[in-house]
């Protein structure tokens, strides 16, 4: 009986220890959801979009995008946030809902850092400044002088409370002296017909979502956000150079899972999404749409989350920027 007993013991105990390794080599075997806080056609749906075409062939099960849009993003992280730490619903995690959100809104549904586990990296890109074609100003410069006549009198239209085109634009507020007028959408789809119908003046926009519009002529691009100009859009000058020095705004884009997921289990999202990303037609079709790719490892995404965290709060003080 005493052997028996020993035995039955050490069976158990292998049954328990084995138990991570085994739901990590199981995984996935149903469906992912990978949330989205923002409508579909912007750059985050985008990235979500080519997880959900790529990785069926090679792990058997589907990813589904789901578009939760509003409140900055918030309300699709929150549901993240709240979700069984299993791998099995994702959160397409932006530079407002990781990192500015916390300095903006006086009261969050969740905490950008505790209640999530990094996955990866994926890419970033900066803002353009674009303007409707009515508007006489023609570069930076001519935009600031025209603000200075209007107090409050020009617009800029936002996916939401949060995003970087909202801080990229009180930024612009503070740096330049002006006062532009914030309208919030509830994502970039709603507030470009109103931009290319002249109902509002301006839009600090991605510059994925932006160059095709520009490139056909129904936008004027002034000026892109980052330090220095994008590859894929090398005619556009910075902010910096046209008497904005220091001003950068760019937007990241990152996979996040609850927190307490399996390391296991973020360490195989992690490879996959890492193989997918890396995938020569993916690369070429990211940058074509002015995304730089970063990828690396989930630490690498923790290190950055913590960084760009201080950065936003600093600029969210300075700025005087608050959520509506």
């Amino acid at each position: 009986m005493r052997v028996s007993s020993l035995a039955v013991a050490a069976l158990a105990a292998a049954a328990v220890f084995s138990a991570p390794a085994a739901q990590a080599q199981a995984y996935p075997n149903k469906p992912i959801r990978m949330v989205v806080g923002f409508p579909s056609g912007g750059a985050p749906d985008t990235l979500a979009r080519i997880v959900s075409e790529k990785i069926s062939p090679s792990w058997g099960q589907p990813v589904v995008v789901d578009n939760k849009p509003g409140a900055g993003g918030n309300i699709g992280a929150e549901a993240v946030a709240h979700a069984p730490a299993d791998g099995y619903t994702l959160a397409m995690g932006t530079v407002g809902t990781h990192s500015i959100n916390g300095s903006l809104y006086s009261k969050m549904p969740y905490d950008m850092v505790k209640d999530f586990a990094p996955v990866i990296l994926v890419a970033t890109t900066p803002n353009v400044l674009v303007v409707h074609p009515d508007v006489p100003a023609k570069n930076v410069a001519e935009l600031i002088a025209l603000a200075r006549t209007k107090p409050g009198g020009l617009t800029f239209g936002t996916p939401g409370v949060g995003t970087s085109p909202h801080v990229a634009g009180e930024m612009f507020n503070a740096m330049a002296g002006v006062k532009l007028t914030h309208v919030p959408y509830k994502g970039r789809a709603m507030a470009i017909p109103d931009l290319l119908g002249g109902h509002i003046t301006m839009m600090f926009d991605n510059l994925p979502s932006a160059l095709p519009v520009v490139k056909e002529g129904k936008l004027r691009a002034l000026g892109i956000t980052s330090a220095k100009r994008s590859p894929s859009a090398p005619d556009i000058p910075t902010l910096a150079e046209q008497g904005l020095p220091g001003f950068e705004a760019d937007s990241w884009f990152a996979i996040f899972a609850p927190a307490n997921t399996p390391k296991d289990v973020v360490a195989k999202l992690n490879a996959e999404l890492n193989r997918i990303y890396s995938l020569p037609d993916v690369q070429a079709k990211l940058r074509t749409l002015g995304l730089e790719p970063v990828l690396g490892t989930s630490e690498r995404l923790a290190n950055y989350q913590r960084a760009e965290i201080a950065k936003w709060a600093k600029v969210v003080r300075e700025s005087g920027a608050k959520a509506e």
